[in-house]
């Protein structure tokens, strides 16, 4: 018997593995388990995600659903793993509780670098693992060491293509490789879950969707930033001539923020809709069919202009990759990626054309050598491609993506201003910087 368990956090990571089975992406199994994890920061008072608009239409391709968060109670998915000796422990009584017997087990996780994920591969000790991604975090590094144990077992990396031809990072330390899953299967599931999603309120043609995304909860930006970039995502849309603005924030951001947007709404004289309703933004896409979507680097910018041939905008990108910290923090690789590849919301004849800024082989490139300054010991590999690029790329456009500290740590191309690159090669300044040396030794001795 061969039991495969499939962890999901959200509704839309539940529509990847949905499409993933509808395109038999996994092989044949006896028996397939949701296993569900709610990762809010209090579960209690945070609907799971069994418990979301839509998910019945998700639920038939399982056989069972089980709640993470139920089984090992009273702990917190995102903070709880087993110790090592306890883990032939955990092993026999989810198999227990579970009915899993002898059964061979096959898992499908998401953000295999941490919890939930990493302690049901942990639990479950030598079986095989596949990893879904559903979002521009698959296209960077992994974020930490993953223990070899896990990552050797891990078979292969399912994501979805949001940029064509721009291959993921993630994994790839182990040999990991990445398969693409089928755009239109997934479009298909998600267009389930709109005739599903429950009554969203009445709003005239071609809107303008601006998404929130709660930076702040994050300590990216502070609060008020956070509200004044959406300010400005409503002022530009204004610019742009749409008089009907969506406003989609996220689920946990305070109900303040969109009591601002009301009263800018109605300084600019435009009609403004602030959703309540918690539902995923490609919904939106499909019931709404916005004629422009603006945010900052959310992944459902990218599946607007991928799967839904919608005109997108960024915003407020060149601010994030300046505050990032630290360099190796987990959002830099999207928010390089949207920044690259997206029109900002200020560029009007950008927006209007949907001009790309960069093209997807340089993309690559750009993203390796951002992928080796964030995690050079996991990369190593990368090393000259990043002094390739950064050697030949490097401008007054691309320097927002790196930071000089960063590249003079790692002894990388930058890391000297360009009008004092003749100091390592000067005989003279060589001289005299080793008898500063030698003097301060004598003056220490």
């Amino acid at each position: 018997m061969t039991t495969q368990i499939f962890l999901a956090s959200t509704v839309y990571g539940t529509a990847t593995l949905a499409a993933a089975l509808d395109a038999d992406c996994f092989a044949p199994a006896d028996r397939r388990i949701l296993l569900v994890a709610n990762n809010a920061a209090t579960p209690e008072t945070t609907p799971s995600v069994d418990e979301m608009p839509g998910f019945e239409r998700l639920r038939g391709r399982f056989d069972d659903v089980v709640s993470w968060n139920e089984t090992i109670t009273p702990f917190h998915p995102g903070g709880w793993a087993p110790r090592p000796d306890d883990v032939p422990l955990w092993e026999r009584h989810l198999r227990l509780a579970w009915d899993l017997g002898d059964d061979d087990v096959e898992l499908a996780v998401e953000s295999i670098q941490v919890n939930p994920a990493m302690a049901v591969a942990q639990i479950f000790t030598g079986v095989p693992v596949d990893v879904y991604a559903d979002g521009l975090m698959s296209y960077g590094p992994t974020r930490n060491k993953i223990d070899p144990l896990v990552g050797t077992r891990v078979r292969r990396l399912l994501h979805l293509d949001l940029v064509p031809d721009l291959k993921p990072l993630l994994l790839t330390e182990f040999g990991v490789e990445p398969e693409i899953l089928p755009t239109d299967v997934f479009v298909k599931v998600l267009a389930e879950l709109a005739d599903v999603s429950g009554e969203l309120p009445p709003v005239g043609p071609d809107p303008a969707v601006l998404l929130g995304q709660y930076l702040s909860a994050l300590d990216i930006l502070t609060a008020q930033e956070e509200e004044d970039l959406h300010v400005r995502m409503m002022r530009g849309a204004v610019a742009l001539g749409h008089t009907r603005i969506v406003f989609k924030p996220h689920p946990t951001a305070p109900a303040t923020w969109s009591r601002t947007l009301e009263a800018e709404a109605e300084k600019l004289g435009v009609e403004l809709t602030v959703l309540d309703t918690p539902v995923l933004a490609e919904v939106l896409y499909q019931r709404m069919r916005p004629a422009l979507v603006v945010g900052c680097f959310s992944t459902a910018l990218l599946t607007a202009s991928a799967f839904y041939g919608i005109p997108v905008a960024r915003i407020g990108t060149g601010t994030l990759l300046d505050r990032l910290a630290p360099y190796q923090n987990s959002n830099r690789v999207p928010v390089t990626i949207v920044d690259a590849l997206l029109p900002e919301l200020s560029e009007q004849a950008a927006v209007t054309a949907q001009e790309s800024g960069t093209a997807t082989a340089e993309l690559n490139q750009l993203v390796r050598a951002v992928g080796f300054a964030m995690q050079p010991k996991i990369y190593p590999e990368l090393r000259t491609a990043a002094e390739r690029y950064l050697s030949t790329r490097l401008n007054d456009h691309t320097w927002r993506y790196f930071k000089r500290r960063r590249l003079t740590s790692l002894a990388l191309p930058g890391a000297v201003p360009a009008q004092l690159a003749f100091i390592p090669r000067n005989a003279t300044v060589r001289r005299v910087a080793r008898r500063a040396r030698s003097f301060k030794r004598a003056a220490l001795g």
